[in-house]
């Protein structure tokens, strides 16, 4: 049997992937309601953010009906369950913080670490059909949860977690991140074509392309720093994100009611679980060292399956790099350096923000709790979760994490040139 590395008969293309030549990764037009049968769903997942501040989520869900999911046919409607179970779920587990409690109600409230067959049974279900783990993903929250507001085409989610405008923020500047990797995506193709015909001036132009797409999305990752608040991002939305992996504060994982007895463990949302980063990484030769591959590796399995795949088949293409170093082509081997060299600014911005956004909010959490005291903004900060203080919402060591797979991108630079890109950046 044929490999994909060597049975070129028909050109590389993403007509097969799910990857749309105007939206990329990004859902077509998601739908923003369920069929009427559905409705106590979205009743509920459209509140999320209130019934989780005034502690009733727990409650209305408990008395939720429980629905079949056979009626859910279409794609974008397995789709939208998927989003709003998922929300639904996330607020429920964490309504009460990182301890699950809130002293006596809880027995009314219902246990974090228990799932209720009303929502985990339908949650399970839509999971299966549609290739995904039933918890929050990035493909849930930020791929399918738009919407157009007008007809100039600025959009707005369909489906929020608590944190208010931050939160909105948040997922909206990671949306416009998708939104600038599209022409990066066009042109992987081309790339991988290119490489095949051996065409080297067809390959430096469409790395040049995904160059300056990459560029781009630095420049929306920077609207984080406008649209989000610090102690808002760490003291109330990142544990919403978190999922019940590798987490402290549900070791064994939950349980899935009507499902199976036995709790089970998924990872939280995070960056890793977007394909954009792993396509570009398979595509320019960037390899990771053990810890960090498992993990991206993992990830990989809270993607929609043809995603996944897509990044599978662009590993098993010939090599852009040795198809570079082979060729004596200046303006090739410039495109390629300037291409992995803005791939690294993108993940050393990522750094940055990572900082910002937890490193630093930790710090003073550590420093307020030491002093037994809330200050203004410190009121929230103080009250974040204490298992979160090191780890991303998916479960890694998040700053050890992100230096080693920056460190290994450098790697993919050709040593011959490598010192000249980097000072002409």
């Amino acid at each position: 049997m044929a490999s994909a590395e060597t049975d070129y008969k028909a050109p590389f293309s993403l007509d097969s992937y799910h990857v749309s030549e105007e939206y990329g990764f990004i859902l077509p037009a998601p739908l923003d309601e369920l069929p009427p049968y559905y409705q106590p769903w979205m009743d509920i997942a459209l509140r999320v953010p209130e019934l989780v501040h005034s502690h009733e989520l727990r409650s209305y869900v408990n008395k939720m009906p429980l629905l079949k999911s056979e009626f859910l046919q279409k794609h974008r409607e397995l789709r939208l369950a998927h989003l709003a179970l998922g929300t639904m779920t996330m607020g429920y587990v964490w309504q009460e913080g990182e301890t699950g409690k809130c002293f006596f109600l809880s027995l009314l409230m219902g246990d974090n670490t228990v799932l209720p067959r009303t929502l985990a049974v339908p949650y399970w279900e839509v999971s299966q059909r549609l290739g995904l783990p039933p918890i929050l993903t990035h493909a849930d929250a930020v791929l399918a949860n738009w919407k157009k507001k007008d007809p100039d085409g600025n959009v707005e989610m369909l489906l929020c977690l608590p944190g208010g405008e931050s939160a909105r923020g948040f997922l909206m500047v990671t949306l416009l991140v998708e939104q600038a990797a599209i022409p990066a995506l066009r042109n992987i193709p081309t790339v991988i074509n290119g490489v095949r015909r051996r065409d080297p001036e067809a390959v430096a132009e469409a790395l040049e392309v995904i160059t300056r797409s990459i560029q781009d999305m630095t420049a929306a990752l920077k609207l984080m720093h406008e649209y989000v608040e610090p102690s808002v991002f760490y003291g109330i939305m990142r544990i919403f994100l978190s999922g019940w992996k590798d987490n402290p504060n549900m070791p064994n994982g939950l349980i899935y009611e009507g499902v199976q007895t036995q709790p089970m463990q998924y990872s939280g949302g995070s960056a890793a679980q977007s394909s954009l980063l792993h396509c570009f990484d398979e595509l320019l030769g960037v390899k990771h060292e053990e810890n960090s591959s498992s993990f991206l590796i993992r990830m990989r399995d809270y993607m929609p399956p043809a995603h996944k795949k897509l990044i599978q088949d662009i590993s098993l293409q010939p090599s852009l790099r040795s198809f570079v170093q082979q060729q004596a082509s200046e303006a090739l081997t410039q495109s390629f350096h300037l291409c992995v060299t803005k791939l690294l600014a993108l993940r050393s911005y990522h750094i940055n923000v990572v900082s910002r956004f937890i490193t630093v909010p930790a710090a003073r959490a550590r420093q307020l709790r030491n002093q037994s005291q809330d200050s203004e903004d410190g009121g929230v900060i103080s009250r974040a979760p204490t298992a979160l203080e090191e780890r991303g919402t998916g479960g890694s060591g998040i700053m050890t994490f992100l230096k080693t797979v920056r460190d290994h991108t450098k790697e993919a630079l050709l040593s011959e040139t490598s010192e000249e890109i980097k000072h002409h950046n």
